[in-house]
């Protein structure tokens, strides 16, 4: 947990990987011209995410994962269009398509063609620092992009916030300790995760969701991520009033992740106080 309320930029992988993105921004903004035509032409998702996670049992948010810096290769060469379709088979609430290509194995490609080829809700799952990738995640068709509170600083949060709002696209605000909760709610955010993981050490540590979650009001949906794994990690949460979960590692390497996801996605969830 960071001591203070003053941010720092990131350190360990978190901050590696940040540097890195400045790279990738640089080029998108060389071609913001055509991605903001193609973002105003873009058709809107008929389903949002927030409404496909108001769901009476845990909503899972299956992720096509190929890699981590964490766990090196979990899934080399899967496919990210049959994932998501064995994701929707088993019923999952959105799918999470990794598009960081150094550290995750992603693209945009596997971002366009799933949704192309699916009718949930899909989030754009990536280290977004600059408003032009919130263009480029409309351009492209995506529901909804991830926000990072660690990886920016407030004034950029709520940059980022300003403009997923201008170019409609939902945003999933994740955060690791009350403070960042805190920036969180306070810049508006509607869909807030909390990541078990700490990205600058890659640690995980169960209690965050279990600290955090009686915390989160009960107008805003709430979601777990890194972790978890199995129906007693869902019911655990449950218990807390979760509204979702993140699930990537342990689903991507699944012999059947249909049918993982309609177990993970059958425990009903409980609720928070108001």
């Amino acid at each position: 947990m960071q001591a203070t309320g003053t941010w720092s930029p990131p350190t360990g992988t978190l901050g590696r990987i940040i540097s890195e993105t400045a790279g990738r921004v640089t080029a998108l903004r060389k071609d913001s011209a055509r991605l903001e035509r193609a973002a105003a032409v873009a058709a809107r998702p008929q389903l949002t995410l927030k409404q496909a996670l108001s769901r009476p049992t845990v909503g899972i948010i299956a992720e096509v994962k190929r890699k981590s810096p964490s766990k090196g290769w979990i899934a080399q060469g899967l496919s990210a269009v049959e994932q998501a379709h064995a994701y929707a088979d088993g019923g999952a609430a959105a799918i999470s398509v990794l598009t960081e290509p150094n550290h995750f194995d992603g693209s945009i490609e596997d971002l366009v063609a799933v949704i192309e080829d699916i009718d949930v809700p899909v989030l754009k799952k990536d280290f977004h620092v600059d408003p032009i990738q919130i263009v480029e995640a409309r351009a492209r068709g995506a529901t909804a992009v991830l926000l990072i509170v660690r990886a920016l600083s407030p004034l950029q949060l709520k940059a980022m916030i300003d403009a997923a709002a201008q170019y409609q696209v939902e945003t999933l605000v994740e955060v690791r300790d009350e403070i960042e909760l805190n920036r969180a709610l306070d810049a508006g955010a509607e869909i807030i995760g909390i990541n078990n993981r700490d990205l600058e050490t890659l640690l995980i540590d169960p209690a965050t969701s279990q600290r955090l979650l009686p915390r989160i009001p009960s107008g805003i949906v709430a979601v777990a991520e890194s972790g978890i794994s199995s129906v007693a990690d869902v019911e655990r949460l449950a218990v807390l009033g979760v509204d979702a979960v993140l699930v990537g590692s342990s689903l991507s390497s699944a012999p059947d992740p249909e049918a993982l996801v309609r177990q993970l996605g059958s425990i009903r969830r409980g609720h928070r106080a108001p």
